[in-house]
């Protein structure tokens, strides 16, 4: 038995009180209660014929002597709902119906539904995220709350769940050997489908980048990755996991049969809100396949180069280097490191009329009006070699490549950028210098290195503290040093972090932002690379010609109060 909502236990114990309920009747609806998973108990009274929803108001009402509501005759308007979270509507089962503006066109009032409205803390909690003076309660049943809330935010995944014994769930699994439809994976009323619309809804609302599907020997796990973070979802039943899987297959067309290999494909749905991109993923594991989607939200693509984490004069270098006609910009760091988010905003910069552009990208993750975007396609050979062969007779002036992974890509890329074309590119390094080191690796000869690049840029992302939960914080001095704040500046940095809020699920980062260190190709830095030197040899020498490093950026952060220490510690490693 799933536990009772403290709200719903009350308003049980109201109407029990009122005689509106016998205890008989009491009785037996905690009793079913035990075999209903999530289902309210204001819920199983009603669906036992014991009480109306309407008796269940008007007995909330009396008791608390407060107005009601009745929600389904009231049109909220949807910035007023989102005025509060919606996972602290859910776990108190309130909802905001209306604001009132002062003369200065301030919110002075609040009113809100609730069905417990004697949650005094919860009201005062309220007032502090709404930003208003007074919080006006009225009352409606914990039904229509939940309705209204499943109408202007999405079904929650609790409710996904109401009614399923997570022991005895009844779910068909896919025969391996046999491909045909399962209802209980295609019916929009089935408890899986319900379940993975619930989790896609809420990982949009959430704004994740990833959401996990994850099975093993006792339970199934499902995650979102929120600011880089992985924060615990709802499980479902462990028995659903093939059917979760199959459904997740279903929705982005591949082989619901093959669960032996790694397959990806791609979804779209729809919501009320907005139509949302997802990569899918699937990988057999040792206790069934793990799916793991990447949302593709280009409402949260940010192509504004100012808003990036540019230092000003870093902005103005990297500005001058990708307006250049010709030559080679590489963008490079690891997996999630930002580096598509800053490539997108450097084309839609070039993005003009009067110029052709064309990438070659695996996947293209975002639609760029007016570029030139090829998906790459290992089933037809249509690879990163061949693609940027094409576009050398397509008239291009910009080529981007999404990555250069050996070195017939690698000559390909240097020839065209260094025969009037821009070329940018990414690699998986861990600095600027080293960049250079590993194309030399790859064959690449220096003095074709030094001739064709422009500028190589390094970067990670920094978790931005949450403005909301944002608080000082002390830290020993010798903390800051030994992270590299030289001794004299220590006095300048005041710490903060978030100590956790609903607006950040808990985590004090709220969004990120990226640390950058760039490495042009100044004239002493081509004359070492064809003397020869070493990685350590061209840190240096950046360094001394001015170079601001990852963790210079990251302290840079730090100093201002955006980030915190951690996220300095984890992005950067410290100068030597």
């Amino acid at each position: 038995m799933s536990e009772i909502k403290p709200w719903d236990k009350k308003t049980c114990d109201i109407l029990y009180r009122q005689g509106l309920i016998k205890p008989e009747q009491y009785e037996q609806a905690i009793e079913t209660k035990k075999n209903s998973g999530n289902l309210l108990l204001t819920q199983i009274l009603i669906n036992l014929n014991f009480i109306q929803d309407a008796q269940v108001q008007k007995g909330l009402e009396a008791f608390y002597n407060i107005q009601g509501i009745n929600l389904s005759q009231f049109q909220i308007d949807q910035a007023v709902v989102e005025m509060v979270p919606r996972e602290i509507c859910y776990k108190h089962n309130v909802i905001p119906v209306q604001r009132m503006l002062d003369n200065q066109g301030k919110v002075s009032t609040v009113v809100i539904a609730f069905s417990d409205p004697s949650q005094i803390l919860v009201r005062e909690d309220l007032r502090i995220i709404t930003k208003s003076k007074v919080i006006q309660p009225i009352v409606a049943s914990p039904i229509a709350i939940q309705q209204s809330l499943e109408k202007y935010h999405g079904i929650s995944v609790d409710r996904a769940l109401e009614g399923v014994d997570g022991d005895n769930a009844e779910i068909d699994v896919l025969d391996e050997k046999k491909v045909e439809t399962i209802d209980n994976i295609t019916d929009k009323d089935s408890p899986v489908v319900k379940f993975v619309n619930a989790i896609l809804n809420e990982a949009m609302k959430k704004r994740a980048s990833d959401i996990h599907f994850e099975p093993y020997e006792k339970i199934f796990r499902v995650r979102y990755r929120v600011d880089g973070i992985l924060i615990e979802a709802k499980n479902p039943p462990r028995d659903w996991g093939p059917s979760i899987s199959a459904r997740i297959k279903i929705m982005s067309k591949l082989d619901i049969a093959e669960r032996r290999r790694p397959q990806d494909g791609r979804l779209k749905v729809r919501t009320r809100d907005a139509d949302m991109d997802f990569r899918v993923s699937t990988m057999p594991t040792l206790w069934g396949e793990k799916a793991v989607l990447r949302l593709l939200d280009k409402s949260n693509l940010q192509l504004d180069m100012t808003k990036l984490g540019f230092e000003e004069e870093d902005l103005k270098l990297f500005k001058s280097c990708i307006n250049l006609p010709q030559g080679l910009v590489l963008i490079t760091g690891p997996t999630g490191s930002g580096k598509t988010t800053t490539i997108y905003s450097a084309l839609s910069e070039l993005n003009q009329t009067d110029v052709n552009i064309s990438t070659a990208e695996d996947p293209v993750e975002f639609n760029l009006e007016g570029i030139n975007q090829v998906q790459m396609n290992a089933d037809i050979d249509l690879n990163f070699t061949a693609a940027l062969k094409a576009f050398l007779r397509q008239d291009p002036d910009i080529i981007m490549v999404g990555e250069i992974r050996d070195l017939e890509t690698a000559e390909i890329s240097f020839k065209a950028a260094s025969t009037g074309h821009l070329v940018v590119s990414t690699l998986h390094t861990n600095d600027a210098p080293s960049t250079v080191i590993r194309l030399t690796e790859i064959g690449i000869q220096p003095y074709v290195i030094t001739s064709t690049i422009n500028l190589v840029v390094a970067q990670r992302l920094v978790g931005k503290i949450c403005e909301n939960c944002k608080v000082p914080i002390e830290m020993p001095v010798q903390n800051l040093i030994n992270i590299g704040v030289p001794p004299n500046e220590v006095a300048e940095y005041k710490l903060y972090k978030g100590k956790g809020c609903s607006n950040c699920n808990n985590t004090g980062i709220k969004g990120r932002l990226a640390i950058y260190e760039l490495l042009p190709m100044t004239e002493k830095i081509k004359d070492a690379i064809l003397k020869g030197a070493n990685q350590a040899q061209l840190r240096f020498l950046a360094r001394e010609l001015g170079l601001r490093t990852l963790r210079r950026s990251a302290l840079l952060k730090l100093k201002r109060g955006v980030t915190t220490f951690e996220e300095v510690l984890n992005s950067s490693v410290k100068d030597t």
